[in-house]
Parts: structure tokens; sequence; C-alpha cells
């Protein structure tokens, strides 16, 4: 049986989902281009589907695009562009940059703009029940009334303000009954968009337009929920929230939280300005070659890019792709991925393995090819 860390449960339990196995990953703000620490987050989810539908399901991961926020707003602003004009250029790119990585599709990739309706619905079901209230043109969901608000994060009320102020919360907005309240609607600015409902003109808070995508495409309660760490709280915490407040029901069966990728010692952010972007790192390495250098690491585990990753990654693939076809370690990895979904484990048992058959197989599993490729823009070797 499979194992997973389930971050509400704080520990690894049985992932156990049924024939059709339902996934649902944050996806990008498209105001930039995808940073290496996306890339961790969906080779995690990816890999995860390629041994689940190994062992015989089917899997259905829908990943969202937060076409409309705050920061695609001012992003939009400040190049003087329509924030839908450049939600697509970085969507073309981004997901370009993810076939290259040989990520499997998406079951669906909805936009926020596409759930007006479903989000207002939403918001009216949530003030109609009590959860929610009408402040200063917004509407806010009231924390009181989820018993259980906090449960995924498993943090104390100090250190979820703390984490509030930092990740766009506004606990100091005076509208709120309580400064952990959150946004579901809020008034748009003059130059923002804007659509009509019985609160006022305005567009949705961050939260509430996953609930209303993932039930609209998967249902009230999905398997798994991914995202990286920096997501759990306060973005999930209150996804979670507002959800179980309309349905019931779990939001998710379990909490799929991905570690933090550095760079010069800090978090990678686009705030921060430190990343590394994917597509820049396919002008010079094959995709095999990045999507190993991430595998390498343990999806929990935070950790820093060191370029030097990359060509111990191209290394590895010469090493595999000389071994030849066949399914040496092919048992090993099954049962590494199965512990956690252990990919350095699985690496390493492949490495193993190529000195005495063919790999290609056990790789499969990690989505990499151990064949080259002639595939446009697919390097035979290491640097370009």
């Amino acid at each position: 049986m499979m194992r997973l860390f389930d971050t509400a449960a704080g520990e690894v339990v049985p992932f156990a989902p049924g024939r059709v196995a339902t996934m649902y990953t944050c996806g990008i703000t498209p105001y930039d281009s995808a940073h290496l620490g996306h890339a961790a987050v969906y080779l995690a989810c990816d890999v995860l589907q390629r041994r689940l539908r190994d062992l015989g399901h089917s899997t259905r991961c829908v990943r969202n695009v937060t076409d409309v926020d705050d920061d695609i707003l001012r992003k939009a602003r400040e190049l003087g562009v329509h924030y839908l004009d450049l939600a697509a250029e970085e969507m073309a790119r981004f997901d370009a940059d993810m076939k290259a990585l040989n990520l499997l599709p998406a079951y669906a990739e909805p936009r926020a703009t596409s759930a007006i309706p479903e989000i207002l619905s939403l918001v009216d079901a949530l003030v109609s029940s009590g959860h929610a209230y009408a402040g200063a043109g917004a509407v806010y969901f009231d924390v009181s009334s989820a018993p259980n608000f906090g449960h995924l994060s498993r943090l104390g009320r100090e250190e979820m303000l703390a984490l509030a102020a930092e990740r766009g919360g506004n606990p100091e907005d005076p509208a709120k009954r309580d400064p952990l309240d959150f946004v579901l609607w809020q008034p748009a600015a003059p130059d923002e968009p804007s659509w009509e409902s019985r609160f006022g003109p305005g567009r949705p808070g961050w939260h509430i337009e996953c609930s209303a995508l993932a039930m609209r495409e998967l249902g009230p309660t999905v398997d798994l929920h991914g995202g990286g760490s920096d997501l759990v709280f306060p973005h999930h915490e209150c996804e979670a929230a507002q959800s179980e407040a309309v349905t019931g029901k779990p939001l998710a069966r379990h909490w799929f939280h991905v570690g933090m990728v550095g760079l010069g010692g800090r978090k990678m952010s686009k705030s921060l300005g430190n990343l590394v972007f994917v597509g820049d790192l396919l002008e010079d390495w094959e995709p095999d070659a990045v999507r190993l250098a991430v595998l390498a690491q343990h999806y929990r585990s935070g950790w820093e890019f060191d370029p030097a990753a990359l060509d111990l990654a191209s290394a590895r693939l010469d090493r595999w792709r000389g071994a030849g076809k066949g399914d040496a370690g092919l048992e090993d990895v099954r049962r590494l991925l199965d512990d956690d979904l252990d990919t350095p484990g699985a690496i390493e048992a492949l490495d193993a393995a190529s000195a005495s058959g063919g790999v290609s197989a056990g790789a499969a599993l990690l989505g990499v090819e151990t064949a080259y490729s002639s595939e446009p823009g697919r390097r035979p070797t290491g640097r370009g």
C-alpha cells in the first residue's frame, strides 16, 4: 500500500484512493515565468500520478490558474497591459515549460475568471448560513464559525496572525470582526476588473476560487489536495474552512505539500526576485536532466538550488542510457515510491541497477526517458 505524509495528520499515513484518484493542485498566478519552486511541486505530483497509474488507478489532476488577483493586476498595471493578455502570455510559457519537463497533461486547467458564477454562489451560501458577513463593500469569512479552523496547519493564533500579515491576509483591516477573518469578495479599484453581485460590484478574494473550482471540476471532496508548503497557511487553511462550511464534508482526504526551493539562503519567490526560471534552464540543459535534478530531492524537504546538480543529473542520464532497455530495479523503484514518494531512493536504486541491466522501466515511473528523443528542443547531452 502507498503511504504518504499527510499535512493535517502530521505523519505518514496510508494513501488508498478509489479506482479514480482525484487530485487538486494549486497552480500559478501567471504574471511571471515558472520557476524551479513551481517545477518541484508539479513534478512531485506528476510522479505520484505515474505511480498511481502503474498501480491501476486512473487519475484526474486539476491545476487551477489564478488569472485575477492582486499580484497579476499590479504587474499588468506596471506593464501597461490588460491583465488577461499578461495571463495568456505567461500561461503559454508555463505550459511549454511543463510540456518540456514531460508532465502528464492536467485533467483540467480552469481559470479563476471562468468560475465567477460558482464563486458568487459559494459566497452567497456562506453569508446565508451565517459563516460570512458583509462590511465596507467586502464579504469576509467568519473564522469563529469554523471550529476546526487551524486543524490543517496546526498553528497557534499568534503564528497564524504573523503569517496572515506576511502573506496578504491583511489582519489590520478595520472592517473585520476578527483579524484572522479573510476576504471572500472585495471591491475593485477603478482600473481593475469587476463583476456585479448582490454584495456590490467587485472581484474574488484569493482563497475562494480554489474551493469553487475544486468542487466544480471534482466534487465536494478530493482524494488529495497539493501545493507548496507555503500554501498551508493561509491559503489551504482558509480554503478548507470555507468549503467545509458549505458542504459539511472534508475538502480533501489527504493534504500533500512540497518543500520550498531556496537560492542564496532564502526561499525562491517572485517578491524576493531570487528565482531560477525553468525556461532559462531548458535553454542549456536537456529537460530530463532538469527533471532528474529536482527529483533527486525528497518532495517534503526544503533544498537549496546548486547548478552542480544539473551536471550530476546529466551524467546520471548518460549512465542509465548506457545500460540499455530493461526492468532492472523496477520493483525497488515501486517500493520506494510507495514509501512517501521516495524519489531520491528510487534514483539510487536505478543507479545500482544500471550496472547490471537496463533501467528504462523504472525510470519511466519517474517520467524520465532513457532513450534519446528526436523532439524539437530536446538536447542529447547536458549543456548546450
